[in-house]
Order: C-alpha cells, then structure tokens, then sequence
C-alpha cells in the first residue's frame, strides 16, 4: 500500500465467503481468521436487526455492542457486519466509510438512512453504496401484514414472487429505495442470491450458524 501521512484516506472494502471461513462472532477461532483478511483491530457488532449506528474514534471501538451499523473516519479501523442472508451494505465517501447490516427489520426500523445521516455528520458529502451477496427474491417468500408495511414505507417494488409464485420480498430493492430516501442514488449490487450460492451461507437454506462478512476500512492512498 502506498501514500504518506498526507494522503487521503480511501475506503476499502471486502465482501468474505465460505472460502474465508465462519466469521459468525462465536465460531471458534474466529479473531484468527479476522486478522488473517485484516490485521487491524476490529469492530464487530451484536446485530438485532435494529437501527443504531456506532461512531467508530479509534480502531476497535465499540466492539461487541448491539448495533446494526458502524461508521468511521479514523484510518486503521475494521469494521464488519456479518450475514447470512440480509444485505451487507457498505457506504463510502471520501475519507469516510460505513457497514450496515441490512435485512427486512433493520429496512423498516430505518438504519440505512441512520447510517447515511451518521456519515454526514463526520463531514462526509457524497457517497456511493455496494451491496454485498444477500437472499434474491425468488428464494424468498414472505407476505402478509411485513411486506404491506414495507411497501407501504419503501415502495411497490418490494414486493415480488419466488419461483413458485408466492409472494416475495425484495431486499435489494427495498436496500435502494431506503438509500435513495437518504440521498444516496449510486449503488452497485452483486447479484448473489446466498440461498442459490455454493460459496455462500444461508440462514434460509440451511438454518446455518454461521456468517460471511462485510469488513471495511480507511487507509491512505490511491483509490
């Protein structure tokens, strides 16, 4: 990595497989495997599905805490939300960054507009969204009154069909809609569905314990 003590920091990010091993907070050995894809000290969050978004001062801060999102300005620090089938979303501006750990609960509860709303407040200006593999619609059935109340917040686009025809919800969908309420229009998405991945985990196809990562950080540099 090149650039002195004056260059900007740049956002760097990274979306792990099975191939990078069970990154769930309590699988076995997993402060290892952290540092084997990042030797910095890690913040990793307690994910509830809910809106709260930790500022993150200094490399390693807040780590453990329950929250759903984690943002920063600080060079040296990791952050990391975890999934198995929500949408890790990373946000990234210019010297700024932020994980959200996004499924239908934290969509509706507000935390990736709480995250964007964190990150203008550290300075940040424009930013651009990734999203990482999460669950596609086609293997996602769900109705009722959850998805009348996201369509109803978020937009008809919610709202589609498995493969067999049932109702479905649309996390990516629901994932741009809430970015684009927060004034984020640039998102790229990867187009996994973790349910159909082999190199994937998914809650929903297998009830797995265990977790992929979005892992995130500032360092200085060229883009």
């Amino acid at each position: 990595m090149t650039g002195g003590a004056d260059a900007p920091l740049v956002p760097r990010y990274r979306f792990t497989g099975r191939s990078d091993g069970d990154l769930a907070a309590s699988a076995p050995g997993v402060g290892r495997r952290r540092q084997a894809l990042l030797a910095q000290p890690w913040t990793w969050l307690h994910q509830v599905h809910g809106a709260e978004v930790v500022v993150v001062d200094e490399p390693g801060a807040h780590a453990g805490v329950r929250a759903d999102a984690a943002v920063t300005t600080v060079a040296g620090a990791a952050l990391c939300v975890t999934v198995a089938d929500c949408a890790p979303v990373a946000l990234l501006g210019d010297g700024a960054v932020g994980v959200v750990h996004a499924g239908w609960r934290g969509l509706a509860a507000g935390v990736l507009g709480a995250a964007v709303e964190a990150l203008h407040r550290l300075g940040a200006t424009t930013l651009r969204a990734v999203v990482g593999p999460c669950i596609e619609p086609a293997c996602y059935e769900f109705g009722g009154e959850d998805l009348d109340t996201l369509t109803a917040a978020l937009g008809p686009e919610l709202a589609g069909r498995t493969g067999e025809g049932a109702p479905a919800l649309d996390l990516v969908a629901g994932v741009r809609a809430a970015l684009a309420a927060a004034g984020v229009g640039e998102c790229d998405v990867s187009g996994i569905c973790t349910a159909c991945s082999p190199e994937h985990w998914s809650h929903r196809g297998s009830a797995t314990t265990s977790r992929q990562a979005l892992v995130a950080t500032l360092s200085p540099g060229p883009a």
